[in-house]
């Protein structure tokens, strides 16, 4: 009766549509951010996205009356704990039948898997964009952060899905000084000899390998942790490596071993408002600029510290090391706002260490969840 039918991506042509579909539906939203064309095609491709090694996905397009009105993907990770199965990619309209018709077609797919949860939005692993926007619709998305109407969390609900996990961004304005508080953790006396230094770019390779490596280690105990295997670690390596400034890199040591990391970045989807997810003609050019020029906020999407030097005062001089040396390197490329991203809502360890430097809470991303039958 409501006239949506879901079709399996299998075509060229409708994975070409399954990627342009959301600058069609959030034309009108001012904060949404059209994705490069280019790197979403290369994300979702098999061929080039590692992701596909430990996984299988299959993408859906919902339609009325031959028009495109919805997308979803749904994904197995054999990397991911349980029975779990994920969702994500989501956007459509604003109508109860399209989502409902997306997400039974999601769910069927994970069933007949073995799957007896779906869990989501990932697109497509919880280490790429992760949750669904539920507070802070008012202000454009970070690089790799997702962004979705104000109507979605209340449309996923009606379809039976539940809170898992929130997730929160923080933003931080690097004009502010360091709090007293944090200044005396970094310059309190510790065991053995602390030291921050930048990322080295002649050894790239390598010092990507070990930053992933404290990272693996670092979150292995948190919630839906999947780790990065070799094979994305050398893919992502690549991806960032036009994007990645030494200053911008932080690498703690205790007696010369390296022991935590951060790693900021330049927000992208500054660089590339108004593309319209377009490269070519003369947009890769414009790029190049605006980067080259650099962007006035950023993003940290990377930060760990090895288990056993995590917590006490250690720990918080390692953290604030870590950060006051990102922020100066961002400060000195221009750099005035930073994203802090994605904090799980129950890390209180490294939600103290965040808003002891001031940095707010933006923006909230959920986790859902569903038993399958």
């Amino acid at each position: 009766m409501s006239g949506v039918t879901v079709v399996p991506v299998r075509t060229r042509s409708q994975f070409d549509r399954f990627i342009r579909l959301p600058a069609r539906l959030y034309a009108a939203d001012r904060c949404f951010v059209t994705p490069l064309h280019l790197e979403r095609s290369q994300a979702l491709s098999p061929r080039h996205n590692p992701y596909f090694q430990h996984a299988e996905a299959q993408f859906f397009l919902a339609q009325r009356a031959g028009r495109d009105v919805g997308r979803i993907s749904a994904q197995v990770d054999r990397l991911a704990p349980d029975a779990d199965g994920h969702f994500g990619l989501i956007a459509a309209e604003d109508d109860a039948d399209t989502f409902a018709a997306l997400f039974g077609a999601a769910e069927a797919w994970l069933s007949a898997r073995g799957r007896n949860r779906a869990l989501g939005p990932f697109n497509l692993s919880i280490n790429e964009e992760s949750g669904l926007l539920v507070d802070g619709f008012g202000t454009p998305p970070m690089m790799m952060m997702a962004h979705d109407p104000p109507y979605a969390a209340r449309r996923l609900e009606a379809c039976g899905y539940a809170k898992a996990k929130d997730t929160i961004a923080y933003l931080y304005d690097l004009e502010r000084d360091l709090p007293p508080a944090a200044r005396r953790l970094i310059d309190t006396r510790a065991p053995g000899a602390i030291a921050v230094r930048t990322l080295d770019m002649r050894r790239y390779i390598e010092e990507f390998d070990l930053v992933t490596e404290i990272f693996n280690a670092a979150w292995s105990a948190n919630w839906g942790f999947i780790p990065f295997t070799a094979a994305e670690i050398r893919h992502m390596a690549k991806a960032l490596k036009p994007l990645i400034q030494p200053s911008c890199v932080a690498i703690a040591q205790i007696d010369g071993k390296a022991v935590g990391f951060g790693i900021l970045l330049p927000n992208l989807n500054e660089a590339i408002a108004g593309f319209d997810g377009r490269l070519l003609p003369l947009n890769w050019l414009r790029l190049l600029v605006r980067l080259k020029r650099g962007t006035r906020s950023a993003r940290v999407p990377l930060m760990g510290i090895r288990p056993q030097y995590q917590g006490g005062v250690l720990g918080g001089i390692l953290a604030y090391g870590i950060i006051e040396r990102l922020r100066t390197g961002a400060r000195a490329r221009g750099v005035r706002q930073v994203e802090l991203s994605w904090i799980l809502e129950d890390n209180r360890p490294m939600r103290r260490v965040i808003e002891t430097l001031g940095a707010v809470p933006y923006k909230t991303y959920r986790i859902y969840q569903k038993a399958l039958a």
